[in-house]
């Protein structure tokens, strides 16, 4: 009777191991699928988005000759600058005109046959100093293969999505993994055995760092889900159902503007809040339109911070938007102006927003590295370093464990109960998170259906 009250703890803590074990090992599964299907994706996304950190810097040097003049006592005026510009590029559409502090270019958008580009004058002269097609500035190639892999539409967009949620669910469960069960040591934890070889010293390579970077990864993860096609579409009907975002309206004397269109389809550098502010209806258009200097004076005395840029009404009853975005957050403006009579429709400034959308804001420029400047993009750097690092340290582990013939899966747990447990926790990522709700859709239907019933692919991916 007493032998058996001595072996029963240990049957217990065997079996307690025995499910710890098939826990993990069922995190650690999803850990390496998800891994080996986004880590290409997340390498771009990361070395991409390391370079457009730094985009003043870069394009300040690059184009430094478009950008920069010599600075005069006189001044050419808007409307000077305008009719220069119109007479080199007669068939091209304005759309909006964005104005630097000097001694820097004004910059028109512009649609000149088809095609979206940059024409840069110089304030002082009104001469044209050069002009840049929008697809080919360097910056913009990576913004592109950042937000759309380069490739552009749609389904690029919504693989980038795909891709930075699981990374979210790559950190949660690798920090599971991390996490140390047995001998509490710093060394493996949150410092590396540097004078191990092999195995262990890439291991350490990879837990470590991941450790360290986890939050600046996951922050750099939510702070660009606003923009996303899917998970933005839903924050912004958070912030909008909680009354959290921005204000529907800011008027100064009327009422609430009714109107389909948005800021973000008619104007240009709008902040993230406003994109979806409802654009007001300018009075009858049987006044003579605003000149340029009448709406470059309205920003100067509505106190529109530099950079800011102007868009050109669209039709007869179209407005002026006045928009600042590239700035510090606490900048942002977006105003809607009567193209006849100069009255301020809307007027929405950072201090208007809601909560949710400082935060938002807050975030965005700490994602781009505006937030507090070089020490924002630098960390940022590290971080998007540290992410290549840990998918090529992760990289030369798989390989190193590896079998040939095999796709080197981590072992299925024996416990089916647990397997099930961490199934269940997937799925609510992905009720948090649609796309990756409707991957693992597929990736289940795959096993059911296609891996489970072919033996050649069984034994290669188990």
């Amino acid at each position: 009777m007493e032998l058996s009250k001595m072996q029963q703890p240990d049957k217990t803590t065997k079996q307690q191991n025995k499910k710890d074990m098939s826990l993990y090992r069922a995190v650690w599964r999803w850990h390496f699928y998800a891994g080996i299907i986004f880590a290409p994706f997340l390498i771009i996304l990361a070395i991409s988005g390391g370079v457009y950190l730094f985009k003043p810097q870069i394009e300040n040097m690059l184009y430094q000759d478009l950008f920069y003049v010599t600075e005069a006592e006189t001044t050419a005026s808007p409307s000077h600058q305008l009719q220069n510009m119109k007479r080199e590029y007669p068939e091209s559409i304005i759309r909006s005109i964005r104005y630097y502090e000097q001694p820097r270019t004004t910059e028109f958008s512009i649609i000149n046959h088809g095609e979206a580009m940059s024409v840069y004058v110089n304030p002082y002269t009104g001469e044209i100093t050069g002009s840049l097609m929008t697809e080919k500035k360097f910056t913009e190639i990576f913004k592109k293969i950042h937000s759309e892999l380069f490739i552009g539409g749609t389904w690029a967009n919504r693989v980038v999505e795909l891709a930075a949620c699981w990374a979210i669910i790559l950190l949660v469960t690798g920090l599971y993994i991390w996490w140390p069960r047995e001998k509490k040591s710093i060394w493996g934890t949150i410092l590396p055995r540097l004078n191990k070889r092999g195995r262990t010293l890439w291991r350490d390579l990879h837990v470590v760092p991941a450790f360290w970077l986890s939050a600046f990864i996951l922050i750099l993860i939510l702070t660009g889900l606003p923009w996303s096609g899917v998970m933005g579409e839903q924050i912004n009907k958070v912030a909008t159902a909680t009354n959290t975002g921005y204000p529907p309206f800011a008027l100064s004397f009327r009422e609430k503007p009714e109107s389909v269109v948005k800021t973000k389809d008619v104007a240009d550098d709008v902040p993230w809040a406003t994109e979806n502010l409802a654009v007001p209806v300018s009075t009858s258009g049987t006044y003579v339109s605003l000149s340029l200097e009448d709406v470059n004076y309205i920003a100067k005395t509505q106190n529109v911070q530099k950079p800011y840029t102007i868009s050109l009404p669209q039709g007869e009853t179209g407005v002026y938007t006045i928009a600042t975005s590239h700035s510090r957050p606490g900048d942002n403006a977006t105003l809607h102006v009567d193209q006849y009579s100069g009255a301020v429709i809307t007027d929405v400034r950072f201090q208007d927003y809601g909560i949710m959308a400082k935060a938002i804001t807050l975030g965005i420029a700490l994602h781009e590295g505006r937030l507090f400047g070089l020490p924002n993009q630098i960390l940022g750097l590290i971080t998007c370093i540290g992410l290549v690092g840990l998918i090529v340290s992760s990289f030369v582990m798989w390989r190193n464990r590896k079998p040939s013939g095999k796709l080197g899966a981590p072992p299925k747990p024996k416990s089916k109960k647990q397997s099930r447990v961490v199934l269940v926790i997937m799925i609510g990522f992905g009720l948090l998170m649609p796309l990756v709700g409707i991957s693992i859709i597929v990736v289940l239907i795959l096993d059911r259906f296609l891996f489970s019933k072919i033996n050649r692919l069984r034994e290669w991916y188990e």
